[in-house]
């Protein structure tokens, strides 16, 4: 099973939704920058269950613990363990599903690869497994603020299902993500689909919808040619996040629609430096950033675990129904704006430590 991302800044997650904990070992970190459980845990906060009527009501603090590779506040440049205990599991809500599989969920796909699967809340395949990716992505944020003064990254929610969000993504910041539960900063947009979602988690359902991220103050250069271009490792760290579905950069399928002449990104000198007066290439060209914004786009589907009654079979090929119990997102996109940030944050940590490297 692959559960190690990126060549120099490398990220391996283990444990389980209802085992013992979740945590991570990162590898390749440089050393000397400065790390605290704060930092962490700040991150790890906006990603846990229960923070509000909107998510899973699985009470969980998340309470991350350095096991190695940071002394007095500085990593060591060697491994770095960080754990987290689960606290609030409770396997007993999933009996039922040891012998059925939920329709659009990895039950099936994971008994068909290993011929065993954990069924206890999905084991490997819950999204809790991403608290691993956001505790490496604090470092990693922590890392690219080191080696470039003016990095900045943002996540937000721009739709739930059919609502949709007018967002600038030139002056978003943080502060402004976080003003509300959905994590949508435009305020109208935020209300309509706050209401959206408690309608569907009371109706017993799920929707999904997309976010976007944009990264400021990274430096051109970054990126390999061909196999490793910046936009494929970001598009392949997106889609491993649980339930992404779609990865869109830059202009995206909207230059589909568009022709050259109106696509291509004009050059000029802008303070003494080379940049280009549109952005629809998001940043990147040629697989290698240009100096500019890179932003892009994440689909999420609907969560596939919900309450109401649907059709399934049984470990032992039998047709059946099932209406899952447990605790469960009516819509994950809240939550999944520091995992995108943190996916975002890994490919650029990794991208910039083997430029690093080349350069030398």
């Amino acid at each position: 099973m692959g559960n190690t991302f990126g060549q120099l800044f490398r990220v391996t997650t283990f444990g389980e939704s209802h085992g013992g904990g979740i945590g991570v070992v990162i590898d390749g970190c440089p050393p000397r920058i400065d790390i605290s459980d704060a930092d962490i845990q700040w991150e790890l906060d906006r990603r846990r269950p229960g923070q509000s009527k909107l998510t899973t009501q699985r009470k969980e603090e998340d309470r991350c613990e350095i096991l190695s590779g940071v002394f007095e506040g500085k990593t060591l440049g060697t491994p770095i363990a960080i754990a987290v205990r689960n606290k609030d599991a409770r396997p007993e809500d999933y009996k039922e599903i040891a012998a059925k599989f939920r329709p659009s969920h990895a039950d099936y796909t994971y008994e068909a690869k290993y011929g065993i699967r954990n069924w206890q809340g999905g084991g490997r395949a819950s999204a809790r497994e991403t608290i691993g990716r956001v505790a490496a992505g604090a470092i990693a944020k922590k890392i690219l603020s080191t080696l470039y003064a003016d990095f900045e990254i943002v996540a937000y929610v721009t739709q739930i299902h059919e609502v949709a969000a007018k967002i600038d993504r030139s002056t978003v910041k943080m502060k402004d993500v976080e003003e509300n539960i959905v994590r949508c900063p435009d305020a109208s947009a935020a209300k309509k689909m706050i209401a959206l979602i408690e309608q569907v988690r009371d109706e017993g359902d799920s929707v999904g919808g997309v976010t976007e991220c944009v990264a400021r103050g990274i430096a051109s250069g970054l990126g390999e040619p061909v196999f490793d271009k910046l936009e494929a490792d970001l598009a392949k760290a997106m889609l491993s996040i649980p339930a992404a579905k779609a990865f869109e950069i830059g202009s995206g399928f909207a230059a589909t629609r568009m022709r050259g002449s109106q696509h291509n990104d004009p050059f000029e000198m802008r303070g003494g430096k080379i940049r280009t007066t549109t952005n629809n290439s998001g940043g990147v060209q040629g697989g290698i950033s240009n100096g500019e914004d890179i932003y892009f786009r994440v689909a999420f589907k609907p969560p596939a675990t919900i309450a109401l009654e649907q059709k399934t079979v049984t470990s032992s090929k039998q047709e059946a129904e099932l209406a899952a119990r447990g605790r469960h997102d009516p819509c994950v996109l809240p939550r999944a704006v520091p995992i995108v940030e943190a996916m975002a944050a890994l490919v650029l940590c990794d991208h910039a430590l083997r430029q690093q490297a080349i350069k030398r």
